[in-house]
């Protein structure tokens, strides 16, 4: 029971078995994932993945079918006040009332969680909202909606972020900081930060892992370590003739090649420091190496070859 307890306070966020239907379409099937305390976890899958299905259900906002979900060791379903009380979300868009100002849609949010009146100009200058703290919400470009939603969800500074597409409408800038802000929080304040989102470059960019859903299910759940790793251990050449080349490098070298991304393309999974042995089996082999360097799949890649998604 003791490693029990111990093992609440160091998961943020579990989730065991979550199944979520509606009607005859199941959108989350059997959904099992363990976020710890501080990390910041990614969360990447395709329309209709099931991502904003199960982030609904991790926020109480919709029941699921079957399994459960526990924040810091509590099931969410048993102790729903408890377990949201540490977590502030933006879930798709960002919801404001829009004929209040930016600092009353706060003001309003920050009454309702007993955070100190600090916090709203605190929170207004981190956004860069300064310039529009009177202005009604209902008259904010997209990006400002968008910044006035995370300020919404950092009020009180909660121990768990829980954010579906933070950067939609953010200008590059934009991006970065929010970037910092984050990696900030997760390492100087250990915030447990479960992040989604279509901009696959800033995820690779900040999670210490990342789950990847499809079909409503997860199907790989990397570090991103790991997947660094993983690109480093590839080689891709271009050659004349890509089936005598793969049964050269076969016989020769007992490297395996697969097709890789373009015509005559083969990508060979060994150490970068086996490229001179490759160059002379194909010489060997009486292939042309037109092409030869180190593979360079980055996370988008990767995705779209697990889910089958088209470029």
């Amino acid at each position: 029971m003791g490693n029990d307890l111990a093992a609440g306070r160091d998961t943020a966020i579990e989730l065991a078995g979550l199944t979520k239907d509606y009607g005859n379409v199941r959108a989350v099937q059997d959904l099992t994932l363990r976020v710890r305390a501080g990390e910041i976890y990614g969360f990447l899958g395709r329309n209709g993945a099931g991502k904003t299905t199960t982030i609904r259900m991790i926020l109480g906002l919709i029941t699921p079918t079957a399994g459960r979900v526990s924040i810091f060791g509590r099931e969410l379903r048993k102790d729903r006040v408890a377990g949201l009380s540490s977590i502030g979300y933006l879930v798709e868009s960002a919801a404001a009332y829009p004929n209040l100002t930016v600092r009353e849609n706060l003001e309003i949010h920050r009454r309702l969680l007993g955070a100190s009146p600090d916090t709203v100009e605190e929170l207004i200058e981190s956004q860069h909202l300064e310039a529009y703290r009177d202005r009604r919400a209902g008259r904010l470009s997209l990006g400002n909606k968008q910044r006035l939603g995370l300020a919404r969800a950092f009020l009180g500074w909660p121990r768990i972020l829980v954010l579906d597409e933070p950067a939609n409408g953010l200008d590059p800038a934009g991006i970065v900081e929010i970037r910092g802000l984050l990696l900030r929080l997760s390492r100087d304040r250990g915030v447990t930060v479960f992040l989604s989102s279509h901009i696959l470059g800033e995820i690779s960019q900040l999670a210490d892992r990342i789950g990847i859903i499809h079909q409503g299910r997860l199907i790989e759940e990397i570090g991103s370590a790991q997947a660094a790793r993983a690109r480093s251990s590839e080689i891709e050449i271009a050659v004349s003739d890509p089936t005598r080349a793969a049964r050269a490098l076969a016989a020769d070298l007992g490297l395996f090649a697969i097709a890789g991304a373009g015509p005559g393309s083969l990508r060979v999974t060994c150490d970068q420091a086996r490229a001179a042995d490759i160059a002379r089996a194909m010489v060997a082999a009486g292939v042309d190496l037109l092409r030869l360097c180190p593979a360079s799949e980055d996370l988008e890649l990767h995705f779209m070859r697990l889910t089958g998604a088209s470029s």
